[in-house]
C-alpha cells in the first residue's frame, strides 16, 4: 500500500495544528512542511503529528533569487548552500527523511553564465549540502520543474544525470506530475526509467488541482510506481491555476483546496490504487 502525504504549502497561512487535524481526518499518513524554518516550532510540529499518529514525510524547500545554487555570484551560491543545510537541520528536527532540492532559483528561465558552469556549481552545492544532510540521516531529492519555471532541469532523466554527478548515496530525484505533464513524453515511462533513483513524488492534476479535476490519467502513474517498488510517500502539491497562486489565497480564493480538494485527492488516488 502507498503512504499518503499533503504539502502544507497548499494551506497558505494556516497553523500546523489545523493542517494536521484536517489531514488526519481524511486518512493521510503524513504532512510535507514548507521549507521556511521560521514558520515552525519544531518541537510543536513533533508533538502535533505524534498526537494524530502521523509523521512529517518531507520538506518542500523554497528556492528563490536569494537561494540559487547555480548563480554566478559565489556569495549567492554560499547563501544557497547555507539554506540547504538549514533545511537539513529542520528535517532532522521534525523527523522528515527527505528534503527537496532544486539547482537554480524558481522562475529563472535562462542562464546568467555558461550553462556548463552553472551545472557544475549546482552539483557542487548539492554535494556540499548532501554531505551535511547525510550526517543527519536526511536524504535530498532533486526536483525538475517545467520550462516556464526553470531552464536547468525539466525532465526526470536530467535529474538522474545531475544525481549521478553529485554521486552521494543519500541523494535521489523526485517527480511532480504537474511538471511532468508538460515536459515528459510519457509519465509512466519516465518513472520506470528512473527506477530506484526516484525517492519522492508530488501528485497534481494537469491543471494543478486535485487529481480527478483535470485530464491526467493517474492509473499508469500508480502502476509505474508499483512496478519500481516505490517506497516513498505520494504527496499532493496542488495549487490554484494562477500565475500567483498564493496571491489568490491571500485574497480569499482557493477555498476548495482545503477540505474539498484534500479529501478528493486521497479518495481519488486510493480508488485507483485498489484497482491495480
Amino acid at each position: 500500500m502507498f503512504k499518503y502525504s499533503f504539502d502544507a504549502l497548499v494551506y497558505h497561512g494556516e497553523s500546523i495544528g489545523a493542517s494536521v487535524q484536517r489531514l488526519s481526518k481524511f486518512g493521510y499518513d503524513a504532512i510535507e512542511l514548507v521549507g521556511e524554518p521560521a514558520l515552525y516550532d519544531t518541537k510543536e510540529v513533533r508533538q502535533v503529528v505524534s498526537d494524530h499518529s502521523m509523521a512529517v514525510s518531507s520538506i518542500c524547500s523554497i528556492y528563490n533569487a536569494e537561494r540559487d545554487l547555480a548563480h554566478p555570484d559565489p556569495a549567492k551560491r554560499k547563501k544557497a548552500v547555507e539554506y540547504v543545510k538549514r533545511i537539513a537541520d529542520m528535517s532532522a528536527e521534525v523527523g522528515a527523511p527527505v528534503m527537496i532540492v532544486a539547482p537554480a532559483a524558481n522562475m529563472r528561465i535562462k542562464e546568467l553564465s555558461a550553462a556548463s558552469d552553472e551545472w557544475k556549481w549546482a552539483v557542487e552545492g548539492i554535494r556540499e549540502g548532501g554531505e551535511y544532510a547525510a550526517s543527519l540521516n536526511v536524504n535530498l531529492c532533486i526536483e525538475a520543474w517545467n520550462r516556464y519555471e526553470t531552464y536547468m532541469l525539466n525532465r526526470l532523466d536530467q535529474c538522474v544525470a545531475m544525481m549521478k554527478d553529485v554521486d552521494l548515496t543519500n541523494v535521489g530525484i523526485m517527480g511532480d506530475t504537474f511538471h511532468m505533464n508538460i515536459e515528459e513524453t510519457n509519465n509512466a515511462d519516465a518513472i520506470r526509467a528512473s527506477g530506484s533513483a526516484l525517492i519522492h513524488i508530488h501528485l497534481a492534476d494537469s491543471n494543478r488541482a486535485a487529481p480527478g479535476i483535470g485530464h491526467t490519467d493517474f492509473r499508469p502513474v500508480l502502476q509505474a510506481l508499483k512496478d519500481i517498488d516505490y517506497q516513498g510517500y505520494l504527496t499532493f502539491e496542488i495549487l490554484p491555476a494562477a500565475a500567483d497562486p498564493f496571491g489568490v489565497m491571500q485574497k480569499g480564493g482557493g477555498k476548495e483546496f482545503f477540505d474539498e480538494y484534500t479529501q478528493q485527492s486521497i479518495a481519488f488516488i486510493k480508488e485507483i490504487e485498489k484497482s491495480l
